[in-house]
């Protein structure tokens, strides 16, 4: 990016594509994992330093089967119950229209609801439970009961105690009430209160914003930064700032939600690559260079490539070198989203780009978030400093978003300086060596038992596949009584044959908690019939010594 307009006036390119065999990608799949071997014409050992393996593992047939017929038989009990509360035989708690309005365009789409009342509603207590402790690794719940089915829930003023937290983005254990790590963030909030109750471009922009995206800009080793008050904002509110008509862009299909909500309030052309699929992503941009705009055939104004660091439902990393050099190869911008892979891996937890030992100016646009590895909120774009200076004026947030509190940005430059060592400890490198070894062992003992788990052996997010929508309450209120709390994901939220429980690990857990953890699995894992694994020995054992985890000095 040569100047401002670099990031809102150049190609952009974006296409939907199905997904291409793993061996025409160039991916190499034997017993479940997939590894890097040739690409584009480029052998991966010139891109990547070390090795990447990623699990991807197929179940047997009948578990898809015996899925669909799970949906199938739900689905059938759900029409019946439908007829029922049509004729009256059964108590209608859905909100419907009232008869008034019978003639007015439906303000409910009761198709849509099908899946929510006859399915959702089973399993909802699954979801939403109200915590009342900070979400460290370990929480406190308020037990909550239903007395008709889950429609609604009562609290009983019982408090569930010290359930080990396995669902919260906590990477680094930041999410502390620890009175002498909080004294600095005390002493802020004691100053200036707790809101700013103005926007970045009026009255909203305090020393504490500048000091805070000083310091982001020198930890991710780039020219500029700026901070918002909203992750999700982050994305959604500036995308559309970089990029519009005559654009277009190219996202990978598992991408999140704010980043396809950016791209499709933006106005640019959207086109979907299949996931880490490199091939996928080449033809489109080969696409893109040779036949331009629809119809007038026009070149793009800008072409920029949409991915994320880790994939919060996938487990998996983005194949970063790979995609600098077909970005570099075709002339495309590349747009990072580092949400969870900032701080949560790399040698010193600057993400996924000093995991790859590649420099940040082979990105040029990073954006990451606060919420996770810092215990706090937001989020923040970096670069290059006349994209940074671009958003200030442009970014949908900055003018009319409130800004961040001063509060919160202090614990983010606590947890900063800590990372960085410039609290005069090695805490913060201390943290991300025991993330990285509490997510090794984790994964490895999961592997062992028979689970299927997807993503990468270094990415703290751990999907379980659980497969049956049965199971999903099952495994999660099980897993409760234990005194565990776990996330559970099904349908829309994933693929219909890809229900999972996803794991966070976090620096905060102990050995003790997670061998706790992995024995409640290991029983419950043969309880419900869940490890559908065939290759539950991994093929690289190397990959799991500890003298790999120490980081050079």
């Amino acid at each position: 990016m040569a100047n401002p307009s670099a990031v809102c006036n150049g190609h952009l390119h974006h296409h939907h594509q199905k997904q291409n065999n793993l061996l025409k990608s160039g991916i190499s799949k034997k017993n479940g994992i997939t590894k890097g071997m040739k690409k584009n014409g480029v052998s991966n050992g010139t891109l990547y330093k070390k090795t990447f393996i990623e699990h991807f593992e197929q179940a047997p047939m009948y578990v898809a089967v015996f899925t669909f017929v799970g949906f199938a038989v739900g689905t059938i009990f759900g029409y019946l119950r439908d007829f029922m509360r049509a004729w009256g035989l059964e108590k209608r708690n859905i909100a419907a229209e009232r008869e008034q309005q019978k003639d007015f365009v439906p303000l409910y789409q009761d198709f849509e609801n099908f899946y929510t009342r006859n399915l959702y509603l089973r399993i909802r207590d699954n979801w939403n439970r109200p915590i009342c402790s900070v979400p460290g690794p370990q929480f406190d719940l308020m037990e909550r009961v239903t007395d008709d089915y889950n429609w609604t829930f009562r609290f009983t003023g019982r408090t569930i105690k010290n359930v080990i937290n396995m669902g919260s983005y906590n990477y680094l254990g930041f999410a502390e009430t620890d009175i002498n790590a909080l004294k600095t963030v005390t002493i802020e909030l004691e100053k200036y209160g707790t809101g700013v109750c103005s926007t970045r471009q009026e009255m909203g922009t305090l020393d504490k914003h500048v000091e805070l995206e000083k310091l982001v800009a020198k930890f991710l080793g780039v020219e500029d930064a700026m901070v918002f008050g909203m992750g999700f904002a982050t994305n959604s509110m500036n995308i559309p700032a970089l990029v519009g008509k005559g654009c277009l862009i190219l996202s990978d299909e598992l991408n999140h939600t704010s980043l396809v909500l950016g791209a499709r309030l933006s106005g640019a052309t959207i086109r979907i690559f299949k996931h880490n699929n490199m091939q996928s992503l080449e033809k489109l941009l080969r696409d893109a260079i040779i036949y331009g705009q629809p119809r007038t055939h026009r070149a793009w104004r800008k072409i920029i490539i949409l991915v994320e660091g880790i994939y919060s439902m996938e487990g998996s990393i983005v194949r970063l070198p790979e995609i600098v050099s077909l970005k570099k190869k075709y002339k495309a911008y590349l747009y990072l989203d580092e949400a969870h892979s900032i701080g949560a891996v790399g040698a010193t937890g600057r993400g996924v780009v000093e995991y790859f030992g590649m420099s940040p100016d082979d990105v040029d646009v990073l954006m990451g978030t606060f919420t996770k590895s810092f215990g706090a909120a937001g989020g923040y774009i970096a670069g290059r400093k006349d994209l940074v200076d671009f958003l200030r004026t442009h970014s949908h947030s900055a003018v009319y978003a409130t800004s961040m509190c001063p509060a919160i940005a202090e614990q983010i430059i606590r947890a900063m300086k800590c990372l960085m060592g410039l609290d005069g400890t090695a805490q913060g490198l201390q943290r991300v060596r025991q993330l990285e070894k509490n997510t090794r062992y984790f994964r490895r003992k999961l592997h062992e038992m028979g689970f299927i788990i997807y993503g990468n052996d270094d990415s703290p997010v751990v999907p379980l596949l659980l497969y049956m929508p049965g199971k999903i309450g099952a495994f999660a209120r099980r897993m409760l009584e234990k005194n565990i709390g776990v996330v559970v994901v099904g349908f829309p939220a994933t693929p219909i044959t890809e229900s999972r429980a996803r794991f966070c690990v976090s620096a905060a857990h102990t050995r003790e908690m997670l061998d706790t953890v992995l024995n409640a699995l290991d029983e419950l894992g043969d309880f419900l019939h869940l490890k559908y694994s065939r290759y539950s020995k991994s093929s690289h054992p190397e990959l799991y010594e500890e003298s790999r985890l120490e980081l050079e000095d």
